[in-house]
């Protein structure tokens, strides 16, 4: 689960990271108020999307009296905001944060997340700030610095003035910085988190250290242990089908192609969308319904699917373990009676009770092309989808 930046601020300043003060704006009558309220000679209006690249987008601009602010938060509010992560779709805004502007004399970088390899924490930093990090990965590795933490103790005090000297700070801004990182270490760990950046973390003219931007992640999986942090979720940032999916406990995310696949088992599912792809096709989606999926999912799965425009013809590829292949198979009947099938079905059964869901299919009375491997029913999903087009 994604929050908003000024949530991820918020939430960060319980846990003693320095941030600056900000005001919330959903409608452009606010903004001169809180210009007011923060009393200070030069403001940040950020857009709030779930989405980097803001600021070349236009989202984030600098008002210097209480006319600029309005002038701002007025444009964004409202506006379909694009950039590189956002796709050419953009995102719209419905909230603005403007907080106290900074004089910057240095932008750093500081994330928490886990190192797949280790399979533990690590904390990164880097005096490359206000950068895609990705990109300073790929050609500058070394200016990363690393500290692995031990979940059982959490970040210790001198790993933390480790990196703080790797980033070139001195005197009181070790002190500030050690005081941040223990502090987004602790945000990470507690709140079950899968990423927490800060970039660019600053060094003001004063001195100052403190968080300018912010990002936050939750592992979904933990997420009835943060009952707090459930309601920070904005669900009018994230995709329609992906909320109605997580109604059925379906794993669902969204893609760009034609050809709405549903699968039990994610190896299963990415293997299906490489083979897809293969045959010269594009996935519509990634969808694992899982082992112990109902035949209302199954029927949820089913409704999702078809309420994709961009789909032409939907591939079904069950490998039945603990998810039967009857019970998939008498979903796919249900929903297809309750629901206009108006592109080709492909479908392809094996496993448990494999024989009693075939006989399903094939005493219905809907339309379906079967299919007996996967790479079979792959082809037969291409082609259906090229003709139907």
């Amino acid at each position: 689960m994604k929050i908003h930046e000024y949530q991820a601020k918020q939430l960060l300043a319980r846990f003693g990271v320095a941030v600056s003060e900000g005001v919330l704006v959903t409608d452009a009558k606010e903004a001169g108020p809180a210009w007011d309220q923060l009393g200070t000679p030069l403001a940040v209006v950020k857009a709030q999307i779930h989405a980097g690249g803001r600021g070349k987008g236009g989202g984030v601009k600098l008002a210097r009296s209480r006319e600029e602010t309005i002038a701002e938060a007025t444009r964004m509010l409202g506006m379909n905001l694009v950039t590189h992560q956002t796709g050419p779709e953009g995102k719209i805004v419905q909230r603005v944060w403007i907080e106290k502007g900074s004089d910057i004399a240095r932008e750093l970088y500081l994330a928490m997340t886990v190192d797949r390899v280790s399979g533990k924490p690590v904390m990164m930093a880097s005096r490359e700030g206000g950068v895609e990090i990705e990109e300073v990965a790929a050609k500058t590795p070394e200016k990363i610095f690393k500290e692995t933490i031990e979940p059982c103790l959490g970040m210790q005090p001198y790993q933390a003035r480790n990196l703080a000297f790797k980033l070139g700070l001195e005197g009181t801004q070790v002190k500030e910085a050690t005081k941040i990182i223990l502090g987004l270490a602790r945000c990470f760990l507690e709140c079950d988190c899968s990423i927490a950046e800060i970039n660019p973390l600053i060094v003001t003219t004063e001195g100052n250290v403190k968080a300018l931007d912010a990002k936050i992640n939750f592992d979904d999986n933990a997420l009835y242990r943060h009952k707090d942090l459930e309601e920070l979720r904005d669900l009018t940032e994230e995709d329609a089908k992906e909320i109605e999916a997580s109604k059925y406990d379906l794993n669902y995310i969204a893609l760009d192609g034609n050809i709405g696949c549903m699968v039990n088992g994610a190896g299963l599912a990415m293997a299906t969308m490489d083979v897809i792809k293969a045959h010269g096709g594009e996935p519509a989606n990634f969808l694992d319904v899982g082992g112990s999926v109902t035949k209302e999912g199954v029927v949820g799965a089913f409704k999702i699917l078809l309420s994709d425009k961009n789909v032409e013809a939907i591939m079904i590829n069950i490998f039945g373990g603990i998810a039967k292949c009857d019970v998939i198979a008498q979903g796919v009947v249900d929903a297809a009676k309750e629901v206009d099938l108006t592109v080709p079905l492909v479908v392809r059964l094996e496993g448990t009770n494999v024989k009693k869901g075939r006989q399903i299919l094939e005493e219905s009375d809907i339309a379906l092309i079967s299919a007996t491997s996967l790479d079979e029913a792959a082809k037969k999903a291409v082609e259906a989808a090229g003709a139907a087009r």
